[in-house]
């Protein structure tokens, strides 16, 4: 496959375990002081924890987010990844423009008859954070230059992935990266095998 420029951009795929519009709610009521909803649904996560009653949460509402729906292992230290380095590397890194593999993906692909769920949840994947999607502001961009894109619950995870091995689209003849979807869909089949395995979602994020 031919390489495009280098993006300075880089994109990671998280595990969640819980959906994130089920967050919103507590994680506004957090930032008035009010933790206890928030609490109750995140016990693994040890800053969650540590909110004190009655006080604003320090953290802004993407942090919250964040923080709130990670499938944190015991004691709140980091999560296992969803698959290997080398995976997250190519996907990571997709060499397209913007270096993001799943606007790729959408951009060069054409669903067949009835399919429409491919596009509606890749586009929740990529986009589903934005204020324009979620409905609400504030949710996207947190603390230390940290941009939360959207997400896909567990189940949808495997809606994703039968609707990709469906076969029911096809790469565009126009796609400037000559066997790009076919090498996009192979490696995201192997996050969302992972994420299926571990049922959890998946949120995605971009680094700049």
């Amino acid at each position: 496959m031919s390489r495009a420029p280098p993006t300075p951009a880089f994109y990671t795929f998280d595990p969640i375990t819980r959906d994130l519009v089920d967050l919103i709610p507590p994680i506004q009521a957090s930032m008035g002081g009010d933790h206890s909803d928030l609490i109750s649904m995140c016990p693994d996560s040890m800053d969650i924890r540590n909110l004190r009653q009655g006080e604003e949460a320090q953290f802004d509402p993407a942090t919250m987010l964040y923080l709130a729906s990670g499938d944190w292992e015991e004691g709140g230290t980091t999560s296992r990844p969803l698959d290997s380095m080398a995976t997250k590397e190519k996907l990571g890194r997709f060499p397209s423009d913007d270096g993001n593999v799943i606007s790729y993906l959408i951009s060069y692909t054409r669903q067949k008859g009835d399919m429409e769920v491919l596009h509606e949840l890749l586009a929740k994947l990529c986009d589903g954070l934005s204020e324009d999607n979620l409905g609400e502001p504030g949710f996207r961009k947190g603390f230390g230059g940290m941009e939360l894109l959207g997400w896909i619950n567990n189940s949808e995870v495997k809606e994703l992935r039968t609707s990709i091995r469906s076969g029911r689209w096809t790469a565009l003849a126009d796609e400037p990266l000559d066997g790009g979807v076919d090498y996009g869909f192979r490696h995201l089949l192997s996050i969302l095998r992972s994420a299926e395995k571990r049922g959890c979602g998946i949120l995605m994020r971009m680094h700049s």
